[in-house]
């Protein structure tokens, strides 16, 4: 079976869209957070989606990702310390409930707890080193191998009804939503900006436009009029395939503590990640999500996926499951395929050149910022903000 979930999208019935000072190229999470930030605001905004927001065909479907502080870089430890208030803000502006705070542990000879441990204390975020022995009996659960980072406030932000809140909240604040549209060009026009045309010929006059399309960015980026020098600066845009599995719990997810977990360690010569976390209400809170970071086949875009999940891939996941999560039946009872769109560094790209913002908030890691990578790339794009530095185009 394959999670599906698709949150109610806009409806385009009678709305006709000629010009609009801000257009929005994806209704993912950072396409709809950059919408809501920037309507929010008071400007006028049109955000185009060439499916229906959160679609299974880009990476913000789906209702769970893993929302954590742990990170080896300060930046990025300090962004999550930022993002989290921003979540609360969204629930209570929404009335939605998005970010469940189940915990999180990292662990693994690779993983390094106590490296992680100094930078959030450094950063001002709750956390505790729990030793080996006591961190098994705590979490059964879980065949640790390692002393473990605990930070009680990580926990699980549903994607989906994240995008549905925003898009909602962009609505309410005056901006239009376009959905089923599929940009073919973005071109220059002497007057307005840009014309953004669609695969049917429809066309918006823009004069500013903020391309949040994920991991089909590298098939939108030739449709761009950007200058060479920049695009010869960018990172490389790498999407992978990537694969979830769900194994049920062997007991009732309530009578266990069940918070997220990274583990990394050595297999032979090769370094593993994997991320483990309870599952949404697509397996109705009844399994936990399991997976190997970057474990799926490279594509050029997402453009070529096919949704197909990779025997070895499922097989190498179960028996990892077998070995380390006890606590689980190894046997998935659901699976699905994700979009990852990484960069060499795994840092996020926000950058505005000639009036085209260009946002991946990517590398499998950028649910959790949502709405603070849509606050910076408004910002960015309306000339009263600033990025960090790691997330500009060095020219």
């Amino acid at each position: 079976m394959t999670e599906r979930v698709e949150p109610p999208s806009p409806s385009r019935e009678g709305i006709t869209v000629e010009s609009s000072k801000y257009v929005v190229i994806g209704a993912g999470l950072v396409g709809s957070a950059t919408a809501w930030h920037l309507a929010s605001a008071g400007q006028e905004v049109t955000l185009l989606e060439r499916d229906v927001p959160a679609s299974n065909h880009g990476s913000s479907h789906g209702s769970s990702r893993i929302f954590r502080f742990a990170y080896p870089d300060e930046t990025y430890a300090n962004l999550a310390k930022v993002a989290a208030p921003l979540w609360s803000h969204l629930e209570r502006e929404s009335g939605q409930s998005l970010l469940q705070q189940v915990g999180g542990v990292d662990f693994g000879t690779e993983r390094n707890p106590r490296q992680l441990a100094a930078v959030l204390d450094r950063v001002g975020v709750e956390h505790r080193i729990i030793e080996i022995d006591e961190a098994r009996e705590r979490w059964p659960q879980y065949a640790l191998d390692t002393e473990v980072l605990w930070q009680p406030t990580a926990g699980v932000v549903n994607p989906a009804k994240a995008v549905d809140a925003m898009v909602g909240l962009a609505a309410k604040a005056g901006a239009q939503a376009l959905t089923g549209w599929q940009v073919a060009s973005v071109t220059p026009a002497s007057t307005t900006g840009y014309v953004v045309t669609s695969s049917r010929g429809e066309q918006i006059h823009a004069a500013e436009v903020v391309v949040a399309a994920g991991s089909w960015l590298p098939h939108i980026l030739p449709r761009l009029p950007l200058p060479k020098g920049f695009l010869d600066a960018l990172p490389t845009f790498e999407v992978r395939q990537e694969q979830t599995f769900h194994f049920p719990y062997e007991k009732p997810r309530e009578d266990a503590d069940w918070p997220t977990h990274i583990h990394i360690f050595k297999e032979i010569t090769t370094t593993r990640m994997v991320y483990a976390l309870p599952g949404g209400e697509g397996v109705e809170n009844r399994a936990l999500k399991v997976a190997l970071f970057n474990g799926g086949k490279v594509l050029p875009s997402a453009a070529q996926q096919d949704g197909i999940v990779d025997a070895a891939n499922r097989d190498w996941v179960t028996r990892y499951v077998e070995r380390h999560v006890p606590g689980v039946v190894p046997e998935p009872f659901a699976e699905s395929t994700c979009l990852f769109t990484n960069t060499p560094t795994e840092d996020f790209v926000i950058e505005r050149v000639d009036g085209i913002t260009l946002v991946s908030a990517c590398s499998g890691h950028g649910a959790k910022f949502a709405p603070l990578t849509g606050l910076l790339a408004s910002g960015i794009t309306t000339g009263n903000g600033t990025v960090p530095d790691a997330f500009r185009v060095q020219r």
